[in-house]
């Protein structure tokens, strides 16, 4: 396979990339003909697959619509993956022209597409880096030299912690992150959930992430609700995404073919 301009050397084109076959479902174009094949699986056994991805960004961008009108001008993105139409610093930077965002992402091609949109803009930079290394994220000179940790951040980790094993102890991850934060910061979480869904369907889906860079961790409400320790959710709590503070009551129907949960929680003090 040849590789294109845009493809880091440091990259493995032969092995699908969740983040480029999420490209994929939101009808992006920096993905290769192994991770089309990879999402191309993922439909086959669960034909919502792309309708997933959209409504995970829809969410994304009602959120920080939420939080940019509840006075937050601080963003922290982890895993914000490869570009694409309503990234944070647009929502927010278009409500609030003062508002400032970091992104995080481990995948390179994520990282160099962020670096080429954000050129010229110094209230948004983006970070290599892990979730499951918090610490360093939190330490990073670029979070620390746009981001004041003193004041109120809202953190996002949105279509991210299926990817985070309970062996990564995502419990522990977030811990570290609140303990950073100033009273007032939020924390933004989403990810798939296999709840009212078939056994099958959801060994399928496992199967297929088994073969790319991050196998999938399929988690229940009440394990993603728990996550939100020492935060205070906010209406309507852990839902169905399309039924978090929908558009409209039609955007919420049958909102459990989106199979990802999400809420927004904030920190007290």
């Amino acid at each position: 396979m040849q590789r294109p301009d845009w493809a880091p050397e440091t990259i493995d084109i032969e092995r699908p990339s969740v983040a480029r076959m999420y490209d994929y479902y939101l009808g992006g174009s920096h993905n290769f003909a192994v991770d089309r094949a990879a999402a191309q699986a993922m439909v086959a056994a669960v034909p919502e697959a792309p309708l997933m991805a959209q409504a995970n960004r829809a969410f994304l961008r009602r959120a920080v619509q939420f939080l940019t009108a509840a006075g937050v001008r601080q963003f922290l993105d982890i895993g914000s993956g490869i570009p694409t139409v309503g990234n944070v610093h647009e929502i927010a930077q278009r409500i609030a022209p003062e508002s400032r965002v970091v992104y995080v992402d481990v995948d390179p091609v994520a990282v160099a597409h962020s670096r080429e949109i954000l050129d010229g803009n110094d209230r948004a930079a983006v970070v290599q880096e892990d979730l499951r290394h918090p610490g360093r994220i939190l330490a990073h000179p670029d979070v620390r030299g746009l981001l004041d940790l003193s004041e109120p951040v809202a953190v996002l980790i949105v279509a991210v912690l299926h990817f985070v094993s309970d062996d990564d102890r995502p419990a522990e991850l977030l811990r570290t992150l609140r303990s950073a934060l100033a009273p007032g910061s939020w924390l933004v979480l989403s990810q798939a959930s296999a709840d009212g869904r078939a056994g099958d369907e959801r060994a399928e889906a496992e199967r297929v992430y088994r073969n790319t860079d991050n196998p999938l961790w399929i988690r229940s409400r009440a394990e993603l609700t728990a996550l939100f320790d020492g935060f205070q959710l906010v209406e309507p709590g852990v839902v169905w995404v399309p039924q978090w503070r929908p558009d409209s009551p039609e955007s919420a129907e049958d909102a459990e073919r989106a199979a990802f949960i999400g809420g927004v929680g904030r920190l007290g003090g």
